[in-house]
């Protein structure tokens, strides 16, 4: 495919861009769909870094843009580009099937034998896209340093907290014990189940569970930066259930301490 071959149209309706195998459009009633023909005609255009090198092969095939958010959600369970588009209310739709398609392309996510309750096909990631795991969870910690306030677009979700708790997770400090604890992070309830070291996430309450909510004091008292017992004094921690839940919440989840990363102008 080369530049001559695309046929853009540009009328009172939107733009469309048309190619020998894809057409992008958006229309001038929503101010946010050309964004997204640009974003997608940036994939279809796109060509690699000309690096022979394993890093280069793993941004070309996740590093753009919500490829890690994917990747992310599917870890929780398997989702159709509906269930997707749910949690990653941000991207549209059609740069969200892209991304889908480039990374069953590359090996990445397959088709899985469920769907949706619409009926829609729904995706998993594939042995190859698993092995990602390990590697998003760390990632995740070492971005941890850069969360300070949240913007007034940030959200969360139940996928991405159930997460978090996976990657914070102190199998060592688990070992031997048994424990549930019901998080409330908002409006967003998820459960954890503890055994032997091993954990188990799932979503909405667990009866009989201690329930837990951390507000903002969350991330210090992971990192260890604030105890237990100052993060109640904030007045902004609610429980229910076992008073020393929290204690014992705090004793198998942490996370490593990192100073917020100093701005420079270059």
């Amino acid at each position: 495919m080369t530049e001559s071959a695309w046929k853009v149209v540009m009328d009172g309706d939107g733009l469309t861009i048309t190619g020998d195998s894809f057409s992008l459009s958006t229309n001038s009633s929503d101010p946010g769909s050309l964004d997204s023909v640009v974003s997608a005609l940036q994939g279809v255009s796109r060509a690699s870094y000309g690096q022979y090198c394993g890093l280069s092969r793993a941004i070309e095939a996740v590093g753009e843009r919500w490829g890690m958010l994917v990747v992310r959600d599917l870890l929780v369970n398997a989702k159709s580009t509906a269930d997707l588009h749910q949690g990653l209310p941000g991207v549209p739709l059609n740069l969200l099937a892209m991304r889908i398609k480039e990374m069953a392309y590359v090996g990445i996510l397959e088709r899985a034998e469920t769907t949706d309750a619409a009926g829609a096909d729904q995706y998993q990631l594939t042995e190859y896209g698993r092995r990602l795991e390990d590697i998003l969870l760390a990632f995740g910690r070492w971005g941890s340093a850069m969360l300070a306030e949240p913007r007034v677009e940030d959200i969360v979700t139940e996928d991405s907290m159930m997460v978090s708790m996976r990657a914070t997770f102190l199998p060592e400090a688990a070992a031997g014990r048994s424990a549930r604890f019901e998080m409330h992070f908002g409006e967003v309830v998820i459960h954890l189940v503890i055994e032997d070291g091993q954990l188990e996430v799932g979503r909405g309450p667990l009866l009989g569970a201690p329930k837990i909510e951390p507000g903002p004091t969350l991330k210090d008292m992971l990192t260890r930066e604030m105890t237990v017992e100052d993060a109640i004094a904030t007045g902004t921690v609610n429980m229910s259930g076992d008073p020393n839940a929290l204690d014992a919440f705090v004793s198998m989840f942490a996370l490593p301490y990192q100073p917020l990363p100093q701005r420079s102008l270059v």
